[in-house]
């Protein structure tokens, strides 16, 4: 039990800390102190579900339906366009200048948005549905406890981070800082479409 759990545990951790656009999003959540239970929650439990089906086998449904590839790839890069380009705007508009008295964003925006940033990207389906999936085998008698330990990572992982990031408010508290960091944002989710596109073009 307790290896293969660890195996998964360290595995999914490797695969989800590396920044990028869903990271970006979830600390941009904790920063402002909005519905940080929800969004977090929402990321780990997608996870958790993609994780599932890759260790149950249904790397092989998403063989015999190719074009849901493609349909993903340029629906999501077309999403992080948009929202990049929406944290540029944010950046350098009046919302950067006060950051405190910024309104805050809906719940059901916030889990829509993280949803989108989830469900669109290519790279989480290779990465739990295939990497994962195909990795588990490894673990014939304990695949069910190697799925929990990539679960438990993600829960681990996206809770710290979320909550975490109230730590850093005093640091956010100047105006100049949210501006460098949704500069990144936008930068980082530009930079993750531009991935997406141009390794589709080496296929």
């Amino acid at each position: 039990m307790t290896a293969p759990l660890l195996a998964g545990f360290l595995l999914g951790l490797s695969l989800i800390l590396p920044i990028g656009a869903q990271n970006a999003f979830v600390l941009r959540i904790g920063l402002r102190g909005e519905h940080a239970l929800a969004v977090c929650l929402t990321c780990a439990v997608s996870d958790a579900v993609l994780i599932l089906a890759g260790v149950s086998g249904f790397t092989q449904l998403s063989a015999a339906v190719p074009w849901a590839e493609t349909v993903l790839l340029y629906g999501g890069a077309a999403f992080l366009v948009a929202y990049g380009a929406r944290s540029f705007t944010a950046a350098f508009g009046a919302e950067a200048l006060r950051p405190a008295e910024a309104s805050p964003s809906s719940l059901r925006r916030a889990v829509l948005t993280c949803l989108a940033l989830t469900w669109l990207n290519p790279h989480v389906y290779l990465d739990t549905v295939v990497l994962i999936g195909s990795i588990s085998t490894q673990f014939a008698e304990g695949k069910e406890w190697f799925a929990a330990g990539a679960m438990l990572a993600s829960f681990a992982f996206f809770f710290s981070l979320g909550f975490g990031a109230r730590l850093l408010k005093p640091l956010f508290a100047r105006p100049v800082t949210w501006r460098i960091l949704d500069i990144a944002i936008g930068l980082i989710m530009w930079a993750t479409a531009a991935r997406l596109l141009l390794n589709e073009g080496s296929v």
